[in-house]
């Protein structure tokens, strides 16, 4: 399989520890996105980004995590998927680690949350049960009513296929300010033609293992290669894709830390 022979080749060069290290070494990138469309009440408004857990796949990450997110205020917190590193079997060992995690996060209107492509239905009851809005397929309004935050959550659209964006945004008024949760970045342009304001995605891991002048030596989405990786822009439409906090098929990062990102909303 790919990932043996990966970690068979980091081990021959001597990397494979180093790339166990970094795993538990993760960033707080901060981020300022301009917009012309942005309401005066959500000047400054800050979100905080979480997304590709796989938090059983990484023992201690939980407790990493948590000492850093202890330090970081925001005005939402959204996360984008992919809680449990294995894509079957059972579920409950994520629940104690997803509770050290959420209980360190200090979020004003709380944590707002989707299911990725490794996520069952039973994990979105889970993380209800724990605190966190999960949104499949719909939309709620967070801040003040007259020019709120629309967060629009759509379910899996890689792995699964379940998603409905359109039906999503039935009930989202024309004013405010539209933020589209979706686990991976291909659903670019029928987000853009829905006039989405703000994609915020996950999913690739930016590739997990990047080589200097290279980047990602996988991309994992049908989508431009740059948007498989921070900051973009499609159209009147801007995104982020974030590599996630956590590991998939291997422990490992290289050159690619996970990241927890702090993104503030400014009118240009």
């Amino acid at each position: 399989m790919l990932q043996w022979g990966v970690k068979a080749a980091l081990q021959a060069v001597g990397l494979y520890r180093r790339g166990l290290a970094n795993a538990l070494w993760p960033v707080v990138r901060e981020v300022r996105l301009e917009f012309e469309n942005l309401p005066p009440a959500l000047e400054g408004f800050r979100l905080l980004h979480l997304s590709d857990f796989h938090i059983d796949g990484v023992d201690g990450l939980a407790e990493v995590l948590a000492e850093r997110l202890a330090f970081v205020q925001a005005d939402l917190c959204v996360l984008t998927g992919d809680y449990r590193f294995h894509i079957r079997g059972p579920v409950d060992p994520i629940y104690p680690r997803m509770r050290r995690v959420l209980s360190a996060i200090r979020s004003h209107h709380g944590v707002i949350g989707i299911l990725g492509n490794h996520d069952c239905a039973d994990i979105a009851i889970g993380l209800e049960s724990l605190g966190v809005r999960m949104l499949i397929n719909e939309s709620v309004a967070v801040g003040p009513s007259d020019s709120p935050l629309w967060v629009t959550g759509v379910d899996d659209p890689h792995f699964y296929g379940c998603d409905d964006l359109q039906g999503a945004m039935r009930n989202v008024s024309r004013r405010g300010f539209k933020l589209l949760l979706a686990h991976t970045p291909e659903m670019f342009q029928e987000a853009s033609d829905a006039g989405v304001h703000l994609y915020l995605t996950g999913h690739t891991h930016a590739g997990q293992i990047r080589l200097p002048g290279i980047g990602g030596l996988i991309q994992l989405a049908e989508c431009p290669r740059a948007y498989s990786f921070g900051p973009w822009r499609h159209q009147n439409m801007q995104g982020y894709t974030t590599a996630g906090v956590g590991c998939s098929l291997l422990p490992v990062r290289l050159n690619c830390p996970p990241e927890i990102v702090l993104i503030q909303l400014a009118r240009a």
